[in-house]
């Protein structure tokens, strides 16, 4: 029974700083174990429409630095690969553009166009927390208040749909103001109905999310929201979840790097997915800690 309890004091350990698992969220309906917002409260502080903004401004700068591997998509929108040639134009004028190649084009990491973009380079690293395991970190630049600053990737689940053995030992499991539930994990069980869901919803050259995010090399940079640990006594919450449905207007070019899918194809909605928003400036080298609970009124 010792080696029991330790085994159990390690396993807890490693979870304490992140969410419960959400089969333990949901023994009991407990207000003090769930995301509640009373309905006199917003849970946004962020709207919307800067959010739309900020994720098609970050994804049409990855998309144009890939733009020499986006052949096989431009080759079925001649619209569209007529404007981001402009936008070629504009921003590198010293290229030559041919076809759907950019000579001389210089192609930065993604995280290098998160920063040329935004201003900033997030990646994951060991927390400052003991035991946190992983954690996010600000590694170059400056994040104001109120800046879109990560996304929690996985697979979304409505209401009553079947994530019993995924939840199983994983504490990556996002429970929204709804119901929704986000598996943000990116191993075993959670890993392998991501890819599936992902290559179901393909449509030819179209990808309509990202699965790099369940390697150690994602194509969205900002796809590690997962990895922010939960805030303590010592580390305040320096960013907050926010809800943010896709919108059907969503450029289809751009859903290759939305690192979230729907777990059940047949049922018409829009794509639910999390965005981590600065709760005030943010410097280089800090990490980012999140609050669950947190209600902004």
């Amino acid at each position: 029974s010792a080696v029991m309890l330790r085994g159990l004091r390690r396993r807890w350990d490693s979870y304490k700083y992140r969410f419960v698992p959400w089969l333990a969220l949901n023994l009991r309906r407990k207000r003090r174990t769930l995301r509640y917002v009373p309905e006199s409260s917003q849970d946004k502080i962020l709207s919307d429409e800067d959010v739309f903004e900020t994720l098609l401004k970050i994804f049409k700068a990855l998309f144009i630095n890939d733009f020499s591997r986006q052949a096989h998509i431009l080759a079925f929108l001649p619209e569209i690969k007529h404007k981001y040639l402009e936008l070629l134009t504009v921003e590198q004028k010293t290229s030559k553009v041919h076809s759907c190649n950019l000579l001389s084009q210089h192609v930065f990491s993604p995280e290098e166009v998160l920063f040329n973009t935004l201003g900033f380079m997030v990646s994951r690293d060991r927390s400052s927390l003991v035991s946190a395991g992983t954690g996010v970190f600000v590694t170059k630049g400056f994040v104001p208040k109120g800046t879109v600053v990560s996304m929690y990737p996985g697979t979304v689940y409505r209401k009553h749909e079947p994530i019993f053995f995924q939840s199983l030992g994983n504490p990556f499991i996002f429970r929204c103001i709804d119901g929704v539930l986000i598996d943000g994990n990116d191993k075993g069980l959670s890993r392998s109905v991501y890819r599936s869901c992902c290559r179901r919803d393909q449509l030819g050259p179209f990808q309509m999310s990202d699965e790099s995010w369940l390697t150690a090399a994602p194509q969205n940079p900002l796809a590690v929201g997962q990895y922010v640990n939960n805030c303590s006594h010592e580390k305040a919450a320096n960013v907050c979840y926010q809800e943010f449905d896709v919108p059907a207007y969503f450029p289809v070019e751009l859903k290759q790097y939305l690192p979230n899918i729907v777990y059940s194809h047949d049922i018409e909605s829009l794509l639910r997915c999390i965005v981590l928003v600065t709760l005030r400036d943010i410097k280089q080298g800090e990490e980012l800690f999140s609050n669950y609970y947190t209600v902004v009124s």
